[in-house]
C-alpha cells in the first residue's frame, strides 16, 4: 500500500476520533444540565471548531511538505 494512502488513513481515523471524544466530553459536560436542544447546538459548534482545527493542522502539513521537497 503507497505511503501517502497510509498516512491519510491513519489521518482520518485520528481526526474522526477526535471529533468524537470531543463531542463526548461536551455530552459528559453539560448532559442534563441544559435542553437536549441547547446540547446538541454546543456538541455542532464544538464539532465545527474541531473540524476547522484538524483542517488548519492538515493544512499546515501539506505546506511545509511542500516547502521540504
Amino acid at each position: 500500500m503507497n505511503k501517502l494512502i497510509q498516512e491519510i488513513i491513519i489521518y482520518l481515523i485520528v481526526a474522526l476520533s477526535s471529533l468524537f471524544i470531543m463531542s463526548y466530553a461536551v455530552h459528559m459536560l453539560v448532559g442534563g444540565l441544559v435542553s437536549k436542544k441547547t446540547e446538541y447546538l454546543l456538541i455542532i459548534i464544538t464539532c465545527i471548531i474541531g473540524v476547522v482545527a484538524i483542517g488548519f493542522m492538515a493544512w499546515d502539513v501539506a505546506k511545509r511538505r511542500k516547502g521540504l521537497k
